[in-house]
């Protein structure tokens, strides 16, 4: 019989940015309940809002770099969140933390950047040197580049440019569509080989879909860094912790004012 808890169960709401892309969203709201179900067991899971926006829009301002309307499109959609209630905020897409992150450090909402549980983890591994999978914008960022190597001592290593337009293409073309083609697992595959053969000693799936096209069983031998997984553990944490330390490498930005 399941021992008596506090009811309502006391824990922090997970104030979701989705829709970026619609896959994204659905597997972190599944991913948040099943672990914190994992958590709490019995009947409990997360209190979650989720504010989704129009993908169309996002891939309109990515291609056509349009990051100042997109920070103005996203700023909306973060004040939602925050009038909702939410305890926390993050984003479902690596790309979209280039105008998200400075969205929220004028906030006191607190947010996880999605490279920080990330590059702790890959820090406890003991690695130094790893490979980036992700849209052009994630694998060409200095800032996202700068960041794992200032704030974990991490080097990334992007692939070729011609292998970058293929994994790009792949995440616009299929995995947001949710098509999982046996010739683009094969593409990336080669692609993270090619990047071992670099001095890579791991790979980042830097896009929050990669992971349903390849994942750490597909390279027993090679470390896998799901972005997404690391991501979901770390809200987790937060809405079950409380003072933003965890085991799974929690980072949490509050505003400094």
């Amino acid at each position: 019989m399941q021992s008596e808890k506090p009811r309502p169960l006391p824990q922090k709401t997970i104030g979701v940015l989705g829709g970026m892309s619609n896959q994204a969203t659905g597997e972190y709201y599944r991913l948040l309940n099943k672990k914190l179900n994992d958590r709490l067991d019995g009947w409990d899971n997360g209190e979650i809002i989720i504010v989704s926006v129009n993908f169309g829009n996002i891939e309109y301002f990515v291609r056509n770099d349009r990051w100042d309307e997109a920070h103005a499109y996203l700023t909306n959609k973060a004040d939602r969140l925050e009038r909702a209630g939410a305890d926390l905020v993050i984003c479902v897409s690596n790309t979209m933390h280039r105008v998200v992150e400075p969205i929220m450090a004028e906030r006191k909402t607190p947010f996880i950047h999605i490279a920080d549980p990330t590059g702790n983890a890959i820090r406890k591994a003991g690695i130094s040197r790893v490979g980036l999978l992700g849209t052009m914008p994630v694998m060409k960022s200095p800032e996202l580049r700068g960041r794992y190597q200032e704030g974990f001592g991490v080097e990334v290593v992007a692939p070729t440019q011609a292998d970058m337009e293929i994994v790009d293409r792949v995440i616009f073309n299929e995995l947001v569509r949710g098509e999982l083609r046996v010739d683009s697992k094969r593409e990336y595959l080669r692609i993270v080989s090619e990047l071992r053969e670099r001095g890579a000693e791991g790979v980042i799936l830097g896009c929050t879909e990669i992971f349903l096209l390849i994942a750490q069983e597909d390279l027993p031998s090679f470390p896998v860094f799901d972005t997404t997984e690391l991501h979901v553990q770390a809200a987790v944490d937060f809405a079950l912790g409380g003072n933003g330390a965890s085991d799974s490498g929690l980072m949490v930005r509050h505003a400094s004012n």
